[in-house]
């Protein structure tokens, strides 16, 4: 019986073109224009239990480079081969002061000078003009916190260290973490300014992998504050309005709210961020997220200070689970390279919930041509004369809905009232800063069980 079937519908085969990925945003490698913009910047490249007595081969921003602390403790981070014979500096040894070839014995200082070339004969004069003219690549590396920080570009444009509030809030224990995601980096980064995904991968797809409030999805709204991208989400749970802010500031440093802490049953004036993380590229389809957990009163409980904890706390699952579990419950690991190495843009259909993701390209896009054009870059040491302050993390206030004002526009003048009160506070600073926020979430509180 030959069974007629309308196959109209069917368009797979028109659809196979596959366009290029947006190279712009996308590449991040010496000499490409996204990359020139990133090593304007410092970016974590490791956590320091990774560097003991031995060199450690890393990857980052496509170039293999390698970090070790000598015998006198200090840090350096060099061009990966030796530039006598081009062994790679890996299998090194670390000494009092530098790291010596394995092959030659070479011995390079922190900044790539040559200290030795001991197989030269010692009145040498290709050896001593050698030690004179060239130098192992080098780039300033410094430790905080229990992160290494790396400056890979211009010395000339070299911009001063950023200290970030959220260092140090009182009572606050940071968990120095590195995870690993297997695409570009940019996937990974786009999710902060994506609240939607939250309610559906976290709650509603996958199992409940956050608190049941997770799984509304709320009011969102999107703020463009310059090197500053906000995406909050504000919820209704029972008779509380439940605040949660995302922070992007540019390039990579992101923040939001807690995991597990808040689940909008409770109140809670200006809770802070579970995580202070960097989304660090090692080359275009890899990416390292280098992070510190932050463990408090204002963070996440101390009892989910595991590596397990930890997991969830960034991507809702752990990350070593087998194919079939992950299929079942995917996490931000799974949403992320699903995508394939580098998603191409060209092929997605962003709706009015992408607005932040579209505002990120964008403006990312913009500072790429700067760096580009020689017009340099803005740097968040530039947005406060002394620690910059932090957006990310949870709000929560007793506000019954009303019966004079639709809910979901109550939320919308909560939520924005509560963002003027974070920008006004940008003045502020410490203590100073906490007590100016919470006392004006509060008066609204106040105030909106009234309107």
């Amino acid at each position: 019986m030959n069974e007629q079937r309308d196959y109209a519908g069917y368009t797979g085969y028109q659809q196979t073109e596959r366009p290029e990925p947006d190279r712009e945003l996308t590449e991040v490698g010496p000499r490409t224009p996204g990359g020139e913009y990133l090593r304007r910047f410092w970016h974590p490249v490791a956590i320091a239990t990774e560097i003991a007595d031995l060199p450690k081969r890393v990857r980052v921003m496509g170039e293999d480079l390698v970090l070790f602390r000598d015998k006198g403790g200090r840090y350096g981070l060099l061009h990966l081969n030796c530039c006598h014979r081009q062994t790679s500096l890996e299998y090194g040894i670390c000494e009092e002061r530098g790291i010596r070839c394995c092959y030659h014995g070479w011995l390079f200082d922190v900044d790539g000078r040559i200290l030795e070339t001991p197989g030269e004969a010692p009145d040498s004069k290709g050896a001593e003009k050698a030690r004179a003219t060239l130098r192992q690549g080098a780039y300033p590396v410094r430790e905080f916190k229990g992160l290494i920080f790396a400056y890979m570009g211009p010395l000339a444009e070299i911009p001063p260290f950023p200290i970030y509030d959220a260092y140090e809030i009182p009572g606050m224990t940071m968990v120095p973490y590195v995870c690993h995601f297997p695409c570009n980096w940019l996937q990974v980064l786009d999710a902060i300014v994506d609240p939607v995904h939250t309610a559906f991968l976290h709650s509603r797809v996958s199992r409940q992998q956050f608190s049941a409030g997770f799984g509304e999805l709320g009011e969102l709204e999107f703020y463009d504050r310059g090197i500053r991208l906000f995406a909050t989400n504000t919820r209704r749970v029972g008779d509380n309005v439940w605040i949660r802010v995302n922070e992007l500031v540019f390039p990579n440093f992101t923040q939001a709210g807690a995991a597990y802490a808040a689940d909008g049953t409770k109140q809670r004036y200006f809770g802070r961020s579970s995580f202070t993380r960097w989304v660090v590229p090692v080359d275009d389809t890899d990416t390292r997220v280098i992070a510190w957990a932050n463990f408090g009163e204002r963070g996440d409980p101390h009892e989910w200070n595991t590596p397990e904890g930890i997991d969830q706390i960034e991507q809702g699952e752990v990350f070593d689970r087998p194919y079939v579990a992950r299929q079942r419950n995917p996490g931000d690991l799974e949403a992320t390279t699903g995508m394939g190495p580098i998603t191409v843009h060209k092929l997605e259909h962003l709706m009015a919930t992408d607005k932040g993701v579209a505002a990120l390209r964008r403006k990312l896009r913009r500072y790429i041509r700067k760096v580009a054009a020689g017009e340099g870059t803005e740097q968040p040491t530039g947005l406060a004369p002394g620690a910059i302050p932090t957006y990310g993390g949870d709000t929560v206030l007793g506000v019954p809905r009303r019966n004079s004002i639709a809910d979901g526009e109550l939320r919308r003048r909560i939520a924005a009232q509560a963002m003027e009160f974070h920008f006004e506070a940008d003045r502020l600073a410490g203590e100073e800063r906490d007590r100016f926020v919470i006392g004006k979430l509060k008066a609204l509180e106040a105030e909106a069980r009234g309107w």
